[in-house]
Formats: structure tokens, sequence, C-alpha cells
């Protein structure tokens, strides 16, 4: 007998008239199952495959199963509930523990049986799809469990599981920095134009296995050649404490390299920060860490750096980032501080140029009561330049590969619905987007043979602040999310709100669950509430102005702090300009210029990183950004 990795202790089942079980056995094998004192019976086919439908599950548990086929297997722990499909890239993939920042007392907190867990292991495969998954395991929520798991789908259980109060099981099948089209059957995009070739030529195993071995070999010999040529690893180690710096520049951090010989730099720089500790503060340490239940810890918290890092304290080398998104965290035993002078070194690798500090990230140390403030003045010298850093293929970005690998072999596991967060990497190509996200959709619907709730999160705000109105691959993407709503059976989080002009992954991660919450509970579970904040419906031409209509205004629209911002108004030559724009009566907005004597059309929010979001419903959602 061989069963799913789905199949298994701490599962959920889908409530409802119909839920499968399947595996394989020895052709023409009986097997039964044994459920709630319902015993059911089938026979494998010639191939050893089975297959059993559940009928009329009511939502409880925990419960037992028996799978028989001349062999007994028992499956423990059962609950029956409501499960949720997790899909999409980097910020549906965020683990809780990159959340800890804001959420770190409240993760001390779960432990909650009823929320099932399970993660789906990555895989692509470009030779068809994969039948069944090579691994993962139901967990129960936990403090533990979750550190590594979703944060977006975990804050979206939590408030499911507390609105409806029935167990609620998730499967996540994410990958970070892939694209729709890794997300999308082969056959449906071969109907599209650009996919043919590109498909074809993953699906020669020589190809893809000899790109991934020579990619590997070029990375690494950079960065050994990069080792060989660096002066502070020759000799005197520029991170040692006792080094001395007499002729290195200065620099204030946090930033993001500006200096055109810095900007364009390749290769290593290293920094380094003095910071004095006293006799009083550092004995206060030693009588915190004898007071402590476990030894106490320091944190050097240098924000985000472009792109990797090896970071030392006094010497010792206490941490290393590969690439440039994670926050820079390194623990450390509080002893390695000294009485008196202390040294930090960074060595910065910057991969393309553009390297930096990231600004408004927090550049601290911590240990205790001790908190060591490291913006400012440091000292810097260059180390091994360097060429660019050869290119990697990221397979797993590549198109239908995970739709294979990852979402394929669930496609018997009987679930309420979807909730999707992507669309960052396809930013480059958004005029593609609306057409491939609506594939995507059907794709995913075709799979489980039913028309599910698919939720998805439009993309937050990102980048520079550029205060003016700019066609951008952000604004495109975020756009066609909001038209494909007009899908049955579909809801969309307005997040233009919560993102991190700094950060493509921002933390504010409750927020979104909640508003998946919300739209789930409309659209699923049938509450008579409002989900989203206010949608663009339609326009009215005046000489003065555009009327704007919208629907889901719920209690009414709202400006919070001050006057409404983002709003840009144009002519027929859509040349746009900042508008004034009032709330009327009902669900209306008027929208004006006096430099557009002939408006035409209307904007609001188009850029990547909107600054100021103020327009809302009275329940509190932002409206989504829109053109018309």
């Amino acid at each position: 007998m061989k069963l799913s990795t789905l199949i298994s202790d701490g599962m959920v089942l889908q409530r409802g008239d119909k839920c499968y079980l399947w595996g394989s056995s020895e052709k023409n094998r009986q097997v039964s199952v044994t459920f709630l004192e319902e015993t059911y019976l089938t026979y494998a086919n010639e191939q050893g495959e089975w297959e059993i439908t559940l009928l009329n599950l009511k939502p409880g548990g925990p419960y037992v199963m028996e799978i028989d086929d001349g062999k007994k297997h028992i499956i423990k722990d059962i609950l029956i509930g409501d499960v949720w499909l997790l899909g999409g890239q980097s910020n549906m993939e965020l683990p809780i523990r990159r959340t800890l920042d804001l959420y770190e007392e409240e993760v001390k907190e779960a432990e909650n049986s009823s929320i099932r867990i399970f993660h789906v292991p990555q895989k692509y495969d470009f030779n068809g799809p994969v039948e069944e998954l090579e691994g993962g395991s139901w967990k129960s929520v936990s403090a533990e469990t979750i550190l590594d798991f979703s944060a977006v789908g975990y804050f979206f259980a939590k408030e499911l599981e507390a609105a409806q109060g029935i167990p609620i099981g998730l499967i996540q099948t994410a990958v970070g920095g892939t694209p729709a089209e890794a997300w999308i059957n082969e056959n449906s995009l071969l109907e599209l134009e650009g996919y043919e070739q590109e498909l074809r030529m993953n699906k020669d195993t020589g190809y893809v296995h000899n790109t991934i071995t020579t990619e590997t070999r070029q990375t690494n010999e950079w960065f050994k050649k990069l080792q060989s040529d660096d002066p502070g690893l020759q000799g005197t180690n520029w991170y040692e404490p006792d080094f001395d710096t007499q002729g290195w520049q200065i620099i204030r951090i946090p930033q993001m390299f500006q200096q055109n010989d810095l900007k364009k730099w390749v290769g290593s720089i290293w920094f380094r920060k003095e910071f004095t500790l006293t006799e009083e503060s550092f004995r206060r340490l030693e009588e915190e860490s004898k007071a402590s239940d476990t030894p106490l810890l320091a944190r050097l918290r240098l924000g985000t750096l472009v792109d990797s890092d090896d970071t030392y304290i006094n010497g010792e080398r206490i941490g290393s980032t590969g690439y440039k998104y994670p926050p820079r965290k390194y623990d450390f035993p509080f002893h390695l501080l000294r009485v008196g002078k202390n040294v930090i070194a960074v060595r910065l690798i910057v991969n393309y140029g553009g390297g930096g500090f990231v600004p408004d990230k927090k550049y601290l140390l911590q240990a205790g009561s001790l908190t060591v403030d490291l913006s400012g003045e440091w000292n810097f010298q260059y180390g091994g330049a360097a060429e660019l850093l050869p290119t990697t293929t990221f397979f797993q970005y590549k198109p239908s590969g995970v739709y294979h690998g990852m979402l394929y072999p669930l496609r018997k596991y009987s679930i309420l619905g979807a909730a999707f967060y992507q669309g960052e990497s396809n930013t480059g190509k958004p005029e593609n987007y609306e057409k491939l996200f609506r594939i995507l959709i059907q794709d995913w619907r075709s799979l489980w043979k039913k028309e599910f709730p698919f939720l998805y999160v439009q993309l937050a705000n990102y980048g520079d602040y550029k205060k003016e109105c700019m066609d951008t691959g952000w604004a495109a993407i975020r756009d066609a999310q909001r038209k494909c709503l007009n899908v049955e059976n579909t809801a969309m989080v307005v997040a233009i709100d919560t993102g991190e002009y700094n950060d493509l992954h921002p933390l504010n991660k409750k927020t979104i669950g909640f508003r998946l919450a919300l739209c789930a509970r409309k659209i699923s579970y049938g509450e008579g509430i409002v989900s989203s904040g206010p949608l663009i419906d339609n326009k009215v031409i005046t000489e003065d102005g555009i009327r704007l209509f919208f629907t889901e205004t719920g209690r009414g629209l709202v400006s919070n702090k001050g006057a409404l911002k983002n709003f840009y108004i144009a002519g027929e030559d859509k040349n746009f300009v900042p508008a004034s724009a009032v709330i009327e009566a009902g669900d209306t907005l008027f929208v004006f210029s006096k430099e557009i004597k002939e408006p035409r059309y209307v904007r609001y929010a188009w850029e990547d990183c909107p600054e100021g979001i103020n327009f809302y419903n009275r329940e509190g959602l932002p409206a989504s950004p829109f053109m018309i």
C-alpha cells in the first residue's frame, strides 16, 4: 500500500458532500476504508490505483481512519473542516520567522490544534506533471511549527478558525520569485505566443543539468577568485579588532551607495564600526545573564544589505547571508563583547553594482538592557574587485515547472478554495499579466474540476516615492489584478497601504491575512459583510472634471488624514497632472484640476509606491488603485 503524503496523520479532510482518498496497491486488490463507523470498499485497477469517495463529512475530530488492503494502515488525529490552498511567490511563502519583529509575542501564544499546516516540498518538472508528492507532512499549529510556514496563511487561518469555529487545513505551495507562467499548465501556455521555445528547451534534461552544473561552477569560481583577490583576507585580516584602519575612508551608514566609484563597484568592500562598552554596562550584562534561565545572547541587527555579507564582532565571525533580501539578525554569546573598545566588521559583497546598507532599517546591537545605535559614521575600504557575478538560471521560475511539480500532485485532495499572492515577478512585462492570471485561475480550477473560491492579493506598495504619475509595471499589474475581479467567485485584497518602500517583503502580513479572511467569509461562507475597499465602477465626464462611481463603498467613502491624495487627471493626450478629489454623497468622488480644461481620464495611486494612502471606506478598507 502506498498513500500520498497528504493522506497521513494530522490531516484535515474537506467537509461536505464528497471527499476523495486515493492510493496504490497490488492490482485488483480489494481496499477498504473504515472511517466514522462507515466502511467503504473498492478494488485497485490493473495499474494498482484505487480511489474512494467519502460522503457527507461534518466538521469535527480528531478521528482515526483504517485503510486495509490485506495489511492495515492506521491514520490518526484526523480533523474534518475546510482546506485552503496557499499559492504564489515570496510574499505568500514568507515565513512567520521573518515577521517576529511585529508578532513575536503573538507567535509565542500560537497553540491551536484546530489549525493544521502542510508545506509542499519545492519541485519542478518540465516533462509532464508529477503524480505524487515526494514529501511533506501535516503539523498542528504551535509556536515552533509555524516559524517556517506562511505568515499570510497562518493569520488567514487564525481569523477563519475563530470566525467559523471549525478546523482549518492549509496546504502551502508557493515559491519565491516565481512568475505566473510557472504555475500554469503547459498546454494553456502553448496557446499563447512566446512560450513554445522555452517549454521545448527545458524538456531537455541534459540541457537543464548542464546549465545548472556550468552556472554553479562559474559562481563558485567567482566567489573563490574574489576570496583570493581580497586584500582584507590576506596576511593581516581586516576583521581583526586591532587592525589599523588608518587611511580608510568614512561613510555614513545606512545608505545606498551614491558616489560613482562606490555605486559602480563590483566585488568586496569592508566596513568597520567601533563602539565602547563601559565596565558598568558589561557587569550589568553579566548580572542579567546569571538571572536568566537561558544563556544571554546579544543580537546584531544590520537592516538589509545589498548583496551578501560576512559579519564579525571582535574578530569572531557571527553571521553570513548569501543574498540581499533577508534581514540581518545575528545572535551571538554576549561574552564576545568586551569592556572598552569593540569592533564590528562587515565584508560586503556586491554582485552587480548598486550596493549598500538599505536605509530606514534597524542598525543596532542589542544585549539584555543594552542597546547601541550603529547608524552614523563607519570606516570603509575597497576589498577585491570583480567582474559582474555570472547569471544564474532559476529553473523553478520557468514556465509550467512548479505547476507540474507542486500543484498537479495535489489535485485529488479536496479543498474549499485557494488564496494566492503573486505578481511581483511579472512587473517587468505587465501587458500580458491579465491574460495569464485569468488562465491561471481557470487552470487551477480545472485541476480540481470545480469553480472553487479564488482569493488573491493585489500587489502592495513598494519602491522609491516618485511623487508623480508614471506608467509602471507595478501599477499595471495592480490594474490587471483589479480587472480580473469579473472572473466569477473571486475576491481581491487591496494591499496598497501595507507595503514598505524599501522592502520587497513587508512584514505586515497580519493585515493581509485578516483581509483574505474577510474575502473568504463573504464569498465562501456567505456572510453579509464588506470585504473589500472601494472599487472603481464608472465615470461621468463634466465640463469641470470627472465624477467617479464606486462599488464596495460600505457605509461610505472616507478620507483619512486630510484631503484625498494620489489622484491624477488627464485630457485626451493622457498627460496626467495632480488633481483634487472631493467625496460627494453616496458612492461618488469628483476629480478636477484647473490645468486640464477637457478632462478624459483619471488615475488613482498609479505608482510603484504611492505615498500617504488615505482613500478608504468607513469599514477601514483601502480603495484599489485604478485608471479609468
